[in-house]
């Protein structure tokens, strides 16, 4: 799976912090070695940023579930399942967040 390219601001923080930049990648590629696809794994990494409401990284997550093949009604449900437990308010957001993320891809921007 080709990821997309990351925000300037990631590359910029990686330039200036190498050290951390490694350490999270190691983290990231320890996360993936287990019995779930890359398809899977991109849904569970979309529920668990809707779930902290962090926006940075439900753009990512929207992004990179795209380029391994989630659908978009794939990602509206894990919209719909995350509402039960972090609330409708959450889930708003979270939404909202979603389709910004869904729009600056189809306009190219990512």
């Amino acid at each position: 799976m080709s990821l997309p390219k990351p925000p300037d601001t990631f590359v910029e923080f990686t330039r200036e912090f190498p050290a951390v930049a490694e350490a999270w990648r190691l983290a990231q590629v320890a996360g993936e070695q287990g019995p779930l696809d890359a398809r899977a794994q991109r849904l569970v990494k979309l529920a668990i940023a809707v779930g902290t409401g962090r926006d940075g990284a439900i753009s990512s997550a929207v992004r990179k579930a795209g380029a391994a093949g989630v659908t978009a009604a794939e990602i509206d449900q894990v919209l719909a399942l995350a509402a039960g437990t972090v609330g409708f308010p959450a889930t708003v957001a979270a939404y909202s967040a979603v389709r910004r993320a869904m729009n600056k891809a189809a306009d190219g921007g990512i």
